[in-house]
């Protein structure tokens, strides 16, 4: 009765409480005047070369080989699509909606600029300068908008350890967690975004009348009805076992990168897929040896469940929105994250092939010249790229499904809490290369394409490094350069001269690197299965500094992005 009477309290408190955060959260930003002209905002003097670091990509609809019908479909799932982004910001950054309120209708150039910045970003919290805002320097809280204004780790366990009934109603992905006198509560996403799911789910159910596909217009039907009731499990079975869709759609709240406080929280997004089939069947061989990898792992056989039939898709997306949109740009995703459906029906591979083919083009090739010795720099291309990126997907669904604590099987993110979202990404990496020497040296692979994959994994951890810490794959990423450099696996050596300073180039040992990799594989493994937090974030705390050696490389490539930024056909509005 307790639970029911809070729950219906906060419902009608849900649009204060869905977008509290900050103890003081300001109702205005000190712009000043009765103009956003912005003229007192503490916007950085650099601004211009932090939207720079962004590369601008024509990411376009092409509706060849598509009809009439299906171009309209798409340009429904674009309006549903855009509906997530309008919870993303919610969830990421709520008071960035007061900014850009404020700022919208200016056409001051440094307006436009901190308005082109927010976009990027999802809100005021630069990825690249470790999430703190760009307009107070203030860091992001690592709860964002998930949690209670000031609360930590600590706060949450401890209130958890007293109410044990709420432990589920608090950890679910799927709820925020408010105060209410002197209790927590889980207000659900249905209820909390319950406006912009109800027009999300509309708009897919309009698309599924468009489609001529019946299993494609059955599972947007069925996940309009997950939007509402938060029940994602029936629609994500029908996605994994959508049959070659010629449109595909990743919509739900699925990633987690944004809950750094306990990990566990799920963010929204959207990606609307055009399938590329000649590429796709290009490694739909890889199938075929799943079951053999997972066996070969350093694990015990009970924490190596069967490997299960894992789809493959490698698509074009010419429209993405909230967690695939704003910050980092995933050029991959497995998913879904749901351990229920996981160990059910496995998961699907996507790989978006538009997006990879820009970051080769505009960020790794650039940086292999620049980063690598030149014996080396000129092995990575774009289809050895392309393969570390499958097997680290593939390597995804690898390796244990839980960790095993006090005898009991416990989800990984709960478990391992923050450090998890990096802790994967590194075990996918190195497990992804581990799964690519066992495939050379099974003859699935040539054995001359190695060094282009081992060349390409390199410059791949050197583009993640230069996030910095900020970002999940960069902590993780780092950490492998470190823990393989001071394995001799990774080879500094002396570079040309860069404005005057010496500048360091790196090169891959072929014979030390596998070994390297196998053994970093066994700890990454262990920490998964053990779900010891303490020992993957003294792990990451031991190979998480930025050596002088990769600092002085970095100084070399200023003009190089980070990252892309994808210009649609439709835009995405800040709403």
């Amino acid at each position: 009765m307790r639970s029911a009477l809070l729950a219906a309290a906060l419902l009608l408190a849900a649009p204060v409480l869905a977008q509290s955060r900050h103890a003081a959260p300001p109702r205005s930003f000190p712009i000043g005047g009765s103009a956003p002209s912005g003229a007192q905002l503490k916007a950085p003097a650099d601004l211009s070369s932090r939207i720079a670091r962004w590369q601008s990509v024509d990411m376009l609809f092409h509706s060849q080989g598509l009809t009439s019908r299906e171009v309209k479909l798409v340009g429904k799932l674009v309006e549903a699509a855009r509906e997530l982004d309008a919870i993303y910001w919610r969830q990421s950054d709520p008071y960035a909606l007061t900014l850009h309120a404020q700022l919208r209708n200016s056409r001051a150039p440094r307006d436009q600029q901190i308005l082109r910045y927010l976009l990027i970003n999802g809100g005021q919290y630069d990825l690249l300068d470790d999430n703190r805002s760009f307009v107070t320097a203030e860091p992001a809280p690592p709860g964002r908008a998930f949690y209670p204004p000031n609360a930590t780790r600590a706060s949450i366990e401890s209130y958890l350890a007293s109410h044990p009934d709420s432990r589920t109603e608090l950890l679910s992905p799927l709820t925020l967690v408010r105060q209410m006198g002197a209790d927590l509560v889980g207000l659900p996403y249905r209820s909390a975004f319950r406006a912009q799911l109800t027009q999300a789910a509309t708009a897919l159910r309009q698309a599924a009348e468009l489609s001529d596909d019946p299993d494609f217009a059955a599972y947007l039907r069925s996940r309009a009805d997950a939007l509402l009731s938060d029940d994602y499990v029936p629609s994500h079975r029908l996605w994994i076992d959508l049959k070659s869709p010629k449109i595909d759609l990743i919509f739900a709240p699925d990633l987690v990168y944004l809950d750094q406080l306990l990990g566990v929280k799920s963010s929204y997004g959207a990606a609307i897929l055009i399938r590329n089939d000649p590429e796709t069947r290009k490694v739909e061989f890889l199938q075929q040896y799943l079951a053999q990898i997972q066996q070969s792992l350093p694990l015990d056989a009970l924490d190596k469940p069967s490997a299960q039939s894992s789809p493959i898709e490698v698509v074009e997306s010419p429209f993405r929105t909230g967690d695939f949109f704003h910050g980092y740009q995933s050029v991959a995703a497995t998913l879904p994250l749901d351990s229920r459906v996981r160990a059910a029906k496995g998961t699907k591979k996507i790989i978006f092939r538009n997006f990879m083919d820009a970051r080769v083009h505009h960020v790794l090739l650039p940086l292999a010249r620049k980063m690598m010795d030149p014996s080396q720099s000129a092995l990575p291309t774009p289809d050895a790229y392309f393969t570390t990126v499958l097997l680290h997907e593939i390597a995804h669904g690898l390796g244990p499904s839980s960790s095993r604590v006090n005898g009991r099987p416990v989800p990984l993110r709960e478990s391992l809490g923050p450090i998890f979202a990096s802790l994967e990404e590194a075990k996918a990496d190195v497990t992804g290369m581990y799964a690519a020497h066992w495939l050379v040296e099974h003859n699935a692979i040539p054995r001359e394409r190695e060094p282009a994959l081992y060349a390409s994994y390199l410059v791949g951890i050197l583009r993640s490094i230069r996030f910095g810490p900020g970002e999940a794959h960069s902590r993780s990423e780092l950490m492998e350069f470190n823990y393989l450099f001071s394995q001799n696996a990774i080879v500094p050596h002396a570079g040309t001269l860069s404005r005057g300073t010496a500048r360091v180039v790196f090169s891959f040992d072929p014979v030390r690197l596998p070994a390297a990799i196998e053994s970093l594989n066994r700890e990454l493994l262990a920490i998964e299965v053990s779900g010891d937090r303490a020992r993957a974030e003294q792990w990451f705390a031991r190979y998480g500094d930025v050596p002088t050696s990769l600092r002085s490389s970095f100084l070399s490539t200023t003009g190089i992005p980070v990252d892309i930024f994808p210009r649609f056909s439709w835009d995405v509005p800040i709403q």
